[in-house]
């Protein structure tokens, strides 16, 4: 549920976006939809899904489901049940916001700039530190499970969140808490703005001198994340990407500057990597 909200919490898509993503859906033979026009797109493929209809293939060849969720959402449901071999194709798309496909007489390049959104269970019960205690997997069931997934693909995955199983009382009331989506697209606007006011490109983009130039840290900051380095034998990928978090969590805060606490918390976020 809270995977197909994101589209309506995100900016809507500029005019050369949604072109772009009007022409992906055009190859494939589909009309334009006027009425979600700059609507970013929510693409969930099934987990039997097999790798050329993830990246695209076939002999023409054609877009598969991470350009269709070009400039928008790619949710990947119950991540461990998908075949290994199709999760380790979506690794060169996700840095290069491209997809190329090679066939013997002819290639085609496919735009395939998407936000990678996935879900799956603490272990294969389910129950792994419910406050139930029903879980009954052992830790080697657990481990065998999560190895579904490989380090490359998850380094690439900047948030790792837990969400526990809320209580009956929050169930049975009628109230809703929290803040509407609305809002949060408001202060997620006001965000981006000040990105692409700054650099000129979303903070995700941002690599090499620019990374440098946006994301510097203090020196108390670069001692905490070489400490973590250290301490969780992070990825010099990791490292990058944890900036960047750090970064896009102060300008959620309207501010200039990179904290030890922005910091951390952009640590915190990576928790399969502390686990």
């Amino acid at each position: 549920m809270l995977a197909r909200r994101l589209p309506g919490i995100l900016p809507p898509m500029s005019e050369p976006e949604a072109l772009e993503t009007a022409a992906v859906n055009s190859v494939l033979g589909r009309p334009l939809d006027i009425k979600h026009w700059r609507r970013r797109p929510f693409r969930s493929p099934h987990h039997t899904a097999s790798a050329p209809a993830l990246v695209g293939g076939g002999s023409g060849p054609h877009p598969g489901e991470v350009s269709r969720a070009h400039n928008g959402v790619l949710f990947l449901d119950e991540l461990p049940e998908f075949n290994r071999n199709v999760l380790e194709v979506l690794r060169e798309p996700l840095e290069a916001g491209v997809i190329t496909i090679a066939r013997a007489e002819r290639h085609a390049d496919f735009p395939a700039n998407f936000q990678l959104v996935a879900a799956m269970n603490p272990c294969p019960c389910g129950f792994l530190g419910d406050r139930s205690g029903e879980c009954g997997c052992s830790a080697e069931r657990v481990a065998n499970y999560r190895s579904k997934i490989s380090g490359p693909l998850l380094d690439r995955i900047d948030l790792h969140v837990m969400v526990g199983r809320p209580a009956k009382e929050a169930l049975r009331s009628n109230e809703t808490s929290g803040e509407t989506s609305a809002t949060v697209a408001r202060r997620v606007s006001r965000s981006r703005s000040r990105q692409l006011v700054r650099s000129g490109v979303c903070n995700a983009r941002l690599d090499g001198a620019a990374l440098e130039t946006h994301c510097k840290l203090s020196e108390e900051c670069l001692a905490l994340l070489e400490q973590a380095v250290d301490q969780f034998n992070l990825s010099a990928r990791s490292y990058q990407r944890i900036r960047r978090v750090a970064r896009t969590i102060a300008d959620l805060a309207e501010v200039d500057t990179i904290t030890p606490p922005q910091l951390a918390e952009a640590l915190a976020l990576r928790q399969l990597d502390r686990r």
